[in-house]
């Protein structure tokens, strides 16, 4: 909560660091005169509103914190090719509007700024979003309170760095390279520190770049309370598809050689997934597997299996295992069944051999998730 409110104060930093000095950079750096002011401000504000209504379209009506690296990254990228966009010769005479769209570069200029406002808009609305979601309701008012007033010293902060910088010889474009390159140390810093953002990135590029999910019945998944997900088991990426189109946090039990596979070891690791062995295989490990389980569900987390035990090799359902019977039989929560469909034939998928070793055969291919009915755990 402190970190995403310090990443909210973060870009107030930045957003009043540029509309401090765009009079400025447009005056001495562009040779515009106000309505060259008023252009790139308006094109600013035009840009955070483009990119906060994108959020909903993109993230799917959920708190996606996959947006806030995006967006740190659309904000480090744009503000330094804005540094690289001024005009290597001034106007001898500031101009208006007409006069400025007649230079070559200005188009690049206008369409930083517009983009550094929409990815602003990718950053900052889900951060808004994950403070009043997850904090208390009673302590609401003075979360939102807490967090206007860091604003605000994050924003006279800037003000004063900017008076150092200008002072000690730096130029406005000079200042908005700076601050790109800082906003690119807080983003890894703060996503250190919080891995979860950028475990959430990960999985929205995948399932944004691999697939187009239709996601039906998602509202069938509670919004508080321990239930036990199941799920058919497709392809190795079905808990990132799973976990992408769930609003609440899931923790999934996988197989602990799927649990290790590099790279996606760190989003299973991140989601606090719990890797579980065959009794033959490690029985110290399948007991802890089930004693993190029980506690899991009586903290009323929601637990996702695949209570086919593994991956299917001939894209049929196989038997279900008799783990599911234990989990109900111990902690007797709702069962919501769900089904992955579309995975089968997908470069991680088994169809025609090993997974992950073939050439993709498609992009952005169509695939559907669907929630049932949640059962009682008596039946």
């Amino acid at each position: 909560m402190f970190l995403s409110i310090l990443g909210i104060s973060w870009f107030w930093f930045l957003g009043a660091t540029y509309l401090t000095q765009l009079p400025n950079y447009a005056k001495l750096s562009l040779g515009g005169n106000e309505q060259v002011v008023t252009l790139l401000m308006t094109l600013f504000s035009i840009g955070i509103g483009l990119g906060s209504l994108l959020c909903e379209r993109l993230s799917g009506r959920m708190v996606e914190l996959g947006l806030v690296p995006f967006g740190s990254i659309g904000l480090t990228i744009f503000g330094v090719d804005l540094y690289f966009a001024e005009p290597e010769v001034v106007f001898d005479q500031l101009v208006g509007f007409v006069g400025f769209l007649q230079y070559p570069d200005s188009w690049r200029v206008m369409v930083d700024i517009v983009m550094l406002g929409m990815f602003g808009g990718f950053y900052i609305v889900p951060l808004y979003a994950l403070v009043q979601q997850r904090a208390e309701r009673s302590h609401l008012s003075r979360v939102i309170a807490g967090n206007s007033i860091l604003n605000a010293l994050f924003m006279v902060f800037s003000a004063v760095l900017a008076i150092l910088l200008l002072d000690a010889g730096l130029t406005i474009s000079q200042l908005f390279l700076l601050i790109a390159v800082l906003n690119a140390l807080v983003a890894i810093y703060i996503y250190t520190l919080v891995p979860e953002f950028l475990m959430r990135f990960i999985v929205w590029m995948l399932i944004h770049t691999m697939y187009r999910v239709e996601k039906q019945h998602l509202d069938r998944i509670p919004d508080e309370g321990a239930a036990v997900l199941v799920c058919n088991h497709v392809s190795f990426v079905d808990p990132l598809v799973i976990g992408g189109c769930c609003r609440r946090p899931i923790r999934f039990v996988m197989d602990y050689m799927i649990y290790r596979l590099p790279i996606l070891n760190f989003v299973f690791r991140t989601a606090r997934a719990i890797p579980i062995a065959r009794a033959k295989e490690d029985p110290l490990m399948l007991e802890r597997a089930y004693e993190e389980i029980d506690s899991a569900l009586q903290a009323g987390d929601l637990i996702c299996i695949f209570p086919e035990g593994a991956i299917t090799r001939n894209g049929e359902m196989q038997n279900f295992k008799h783990g599911i019977e234990k989990i109900i039989e111990n902690n007797p929560v709702p069962v919501i069944p769900m089904a992955l469909r579309g995975l089968w034939g997908s470069f991680f998928s088994r169809e025609g051999g090993r997974a992950m070793r073939k050439w993709p055969k498609r992009f952005w291919s169509k695939i559907a998730f669907t929630i049932g009915t949640p059962i009682p755990p008596e039946q």
